[in-house]
């Protein structure tokens, strides 16, 4: 009221700057390590202290390539971590949360050369692959597990993420483990590409035989 009376004005804080990346179309590949989504779930340990758990889904495997439960999770260094594991994909793809829009972690992909893609505000099922993924990992473990702690929880999520990815039958892939399912894609996609290297490696036509001229004889006219 004073500084309204005064002719004055209070400087408003701007809001907190943050790369934002690109919101283009993306095209889901053939090939394994196309496309990585991204995206956190939080729970509680029993007592009562909340952690986060950034989920890695290959979208064209379906696969969970990582699920890494933390109190503080630095998203550059465990994504290193995994493509060191792994290689790169071809891009990366999550929401705008504060924890995936961060110059930090930006750059780590740039200096890697992989694109990142952001889902548009409020569309949730633009990043549908690992959407739905969080929305089996909370009504089959975590509704139903109360961690003792955080050693709990890692085992416990350990093991329920090599059950979805190499033990269970998923009707959408002809009742193939998912496991399975990515170790078949890898093969149908190695032989393309040596196909097409051996294409790539043929002669246009074939030589002639050896003593039979290429030059055309000249007809008299006449």
């Amino acid at each position: 009221l004073l500084y309204r009376e005064e002719g004055l004005t209070v400087r408003k804080r701007g809001a907190r700057r943050k790369a934002v990346g690109t919101r283009a179309p993306i095209l889901v590949e053939a090939p394994p390590d196309a496309r990585w989504s991204l995206d956190f779930v939080h729970d509680p340990i029993a007592c009562g202290r909340r952690f986060r758990i950034l989920n890695v889904v290959d979208d064209v495997t379906r696969e969970c390539l990582a699920a890494i439960p933390g109190t503080s999770i630095s998203g550059p260094r465990e994504l290193a971590a995994l493509i060191e594991r792994r290689g790169k994909p071809g891009m990366f793809v999550s929401d705008n949360g504060t924890e995936l829009t961060s110059n930090a972690i930006l750059s780590s992909a740039a200096d890697r050369k992989i694109e990142w893609h952001y889902i548009a505000p409020g569309k949730p099922m633009q990043n549908g692959f690992v959407e739905s993924f969080n929305g089996r990992m909370r009504d089959e473990l975590l509704k139903e597990t109360m961690f003792r702690n955080m050693a709990h929880a890692c085992a416990v999520i350990r093991a329920w993420v090599a059950d979805f990815n190499e033990a269970r039958p998923h009707s959408a892939l002809g009742y193939q483990t998912l496991k399975a399912f990515a170790e078949y894609l890898i093969t149908v996609t190695d032989t393309r590409a040596a196909r097409s290297a051996s294409y790539a490696r043929m002669s246009v036509a074939p030589l002639a035989p050896i003593g039979v001229s290429t030059q055309r004889a000249l007809v008299p006219s006449g």
